[in-house]
C-alpha cells in the first residue's frame, strides 16, 4: 500500500497517528508538496479523484481518500488497539464524538488557519479575516462543550483513548501555525490536549 501525505496539512497528520498507534510500518509514504501544487496535478487528480490529501493506494490500485475512511480500513485490518468501538454501542458514541470534533472543531480551525497564515495564501482563491474571525469564534464554542465534556471523562468518547481524541488534538495543533491557544480557562480541555501530546504516537506525521 501507499500512503500520499503531506507533512502540511493536518489531515493526514491522522492517518499517520492512527499508523503509529498500531505499528503499521509496511506502507510506503508518498510525500505530496501542496504548496507546489503536486496535489493538482492531472497525474494525482486521476488517481484520486480530487486534489486532496491524505490518499490510501491498495495494492490492487483501488484510492481511498478521506482521512476517517482511510483510519477505519486500516482499523479492520489492523484491530489492536481499537481506536473505532469494541460493540456497536461504543462504536455509535465514537463516531458521534468524531464527527463533532470534526465538524465542529477541526474544520473551523483549518479555515481559521487558512484564512489568517500568509504562508496559506497559495490555498485561498482571496484569504478574508472575516472567515477566519467566524470559525475561530465557532471552534471556541465548541471547545466550551468539549471542556465540560472532559470535565466529566478522561478522554473525549469516554474513559479511553479513541480515533475521537485524534481528530481533536490534530485540530487543536494545526492552529499552531498561527500561535493560537485555547483560551486559559479550559483547563479540563487542556489536561487532555497535554495527556493526548505526551503519547508516543502523537509525533507521527508532524
Amino acid at each position: 500500500m501507499k500512503l500520499f501525505t503531506s507533512h502540511r496539512a493536518p489531515n493526514p497528520r491522522r492517518v499517520r497517528w492512527v499508523m503509529a498507534e498500531k505499528g503499521i510500518e509496511d506502507v510506503e509514504i508518498v510525500e505530496i508538496d501542496l504548496l507546489a501544487g503536486e496535489n493538482r496535478t492531472p497525474e494525482y487528480r486521476a488517481k484520486v479523484g480530487v486534489p486532496h490529501v491524505p490518499a490510501l493506494e491498495l495494492d490492487d490500485g483501488t484510492v481511498i481518500s478521506e482521512s476517517v475512511a482511510i483510519c477505519r480500513y486500516l482499523e479492520a485490518l489492523y484491530p489492536e488497539p481499537n481506536l473505532f468501538g469494541r460493540d456497536v454501542r461504543e462504536q455509535a458514541v465514537i463516531e458521534m464524538w468524531t464527527r463533532r470534533c470534526e465538524f465542529y472543531l477541526a474544520n473551523p480551525i483549518m479555515l481559521n488557519v487558512r484564512h489568517t497564515h500568509p504562508a496559506l495564501a497559495a490555498l485561498e482563491a482571496t484569504q478574508l479575516p472575516q472567515v477566519a474571525e467566524y470559525n475561530r469564534v465557532s471552534a471556541e464554542k465548541f471547545m466550551k462543550s468539549l471542556d465540560r465534556r472532559l470535565g466529566e471523562h478522561e478522554f473525549v468518547a469516554g474513559d479511553r483513548f479513541t480515533i475521537a481524541d485524534i481528530v481533536g488534538v490534530v485540530g487543536l495543533e494545526f492552529a499552531r501555525l498561527i500561535r493560537y491557544r485555547p483560551p486559559e480557562e479550559l483547563t479540563h480541555l487542556a489536561r487532555w490536549l497535554q495527556t493526548c501530546k505526551a503519547r508516543p504516537a502523537a509525533s507521527a506525521g508532524v
